[in-house]
């Protein structure tokens, strides 16, 4: 405890010459350090502003039709979902997914009691597997929900959207011509 104390109340060693295997940089003594009392560097930025956020609208060509309704509808190539298909999407991700997830979970339960019941020796590999299949088909289900849907407002579509999946996997990936 004594060599601790000891140790601890003298300075550090300086030296002054500095390695050969490290660059050369300026040696801060305590005593240097003291009169540094205020950065000694007179740099200041001179950026005058992010270029391409100046805040001035983009020039417009003269004789083009540049009305606000025109603009809209030209930026927005999408589509609106209607309301019903989005109900139906939303429904159809969250059964695709909280069942097996659900599914996923209750094997677990029962892995672990009947291993606590000592009713038999469940392998490590078994849980594993199970797990690995219902998240996985869990995780699936957030896609297979949205293809799976009816895309049209007045057709509701199949229980498992098998047909619906079809369809609706070639419309995403049909290319328009432009």
């Amino acid at each position: 405890m004594k060599t601790l104390i000891t140790c601890s109340s003298q300075p550090p060693l300086y030296l002054s010459k500095p390695s050969p295997w490290k660059p050369r940089s300026p040696n801060l003594h305590p005593t240097t350090m003291l009169n540094l009392k205020r950065p000694t560097s007179k740099l200041k930025p001179h950026a005058s502003g992010p270029k391409g956020f100046t805040g001035t609208a983009p020039a417009t060509i003269e004789g083009s039709d540049t009305s606000k309704n025109s603009n809209k509808t030209n930026n927005n190539d999408d589509e609106e979902v209607p309301q019903a298909v989005f109900n139906r999407i939303i429904v159809r991700i969250l059964a695709f997914v909280l069942v097996p997830m659900g599914l996923g979970l209750a094997f677990l339960h029962i892995f672990g009691v009947i291993k606590e019941q000592h009713l038999w020796d469940v392998p490590l590999w078994l849980p594993l597997l199970t797990t690995f299949l219902t998240f996985g088909a869990s995780t699936f289900g957030i896609a297979y929900g949205a293809l799976s849907t009816s895309w049209d407002e007045e057709k509701k579509g199949s229980i498992l959207g098998l047909e619906e999946a079809r369809e609706n996997w070639v419309e995403m990936w049909k290319q328009e011509d432009i």
